[in-house]
């Protein structure tokens, strides 16, 4: 089997170098670009199994890249966005549009090879927008062939949005895994404390015999 092809969107050359390395000694064919131009350049020519695509570059930024392959139907493959301190509000965003996950720079090898694989094994995105109200920017996204609304207001302040962003995710994953709350973790990639922690933060309810872990 031949293996899986990744793409590496980055202008910092040492982070493209370093993360080639890594992802090369794991077996992975291994593509880089330095900006947006090369990476659209690359992708009309070639589908990977998966981008790993930088925010912040300064030609078009990652966002706006990845906003374009949705509408060119091109996000046909997993996008794992990276993001330096203190932008991930912005990488949150991004799974919104269409990004399977993000990665805080610097990256640890763990981390990165974990989501990697992760990524790869689950495919392309499954959340297409269908339509978004300016009036209130309610979404309309399709989970599992069905039609569905998430409200997100956007003249929220942004930890107020990004709440209701989390709520809408981790609810659609507890009901997805019926509950079981050791499955979403593996599912989501946090560690089980934490997302009993963030479920409770939330207002999400989950199984009564998992009620002592709120204590840990």
């Amino acid at each position: 089997m031949a293996s899986k092809r990744i793409l590496v969107v980055d202008d910092e050359i040492g982070i493209r170098e370093l993360l080639s390395e890594i992802l090369f000694d794991e077996g992975y064919q291994v593509d880089l670009a330095e900006n947006a131009e090369a990476a659209r350049k690359f992708r009309h020519e070639h589908e990977p199994d998966l981008v790993l695509l930088d925010i912040w570059m300064p030609d078009t930024d990652g966002v706006t890249l990845l906003k374009e392959w949705v509408a060119q139907d091109l996000l046909t493959m997993p996008v794992v966005m990276m993001s330096g301190h203190g932008t991930i509000e912005t990488a949150v965003e991004a799974t919104r549009i269409g990004a399977v996950d993000f990665l805080e720079k610097p990256v640890s090898m763990q981390k990165l090879l974990g989501t990697v694989a992760k990524a790869i094994k689950e495919g392309a995105p499954q959340l297409p927008v269908l339509a978004e109200n300016p009036d209130d920017l309610t979404i309309t996204v399709e989970i599992d062939g069905q039609p569905q609304e998430f409200a997100l207001p956007l003249e929220l302040p942004l930890r107020d949005a990004r709440d209701h962003f989390d709520a809408f995710y981790f609810d659609y994953h507890m009901q997805k895994e019926g509950g079981n709350v050791s499955r979403v973790a593996e599912k989501v990639g946090l560690e089980r404390t934490h997302l009993y922690r963030k479920l409770k933060q939330l207002g999400i309810r989950f199984p009564k015999k998992d009620k002592e872990a709120e204590s840990q």
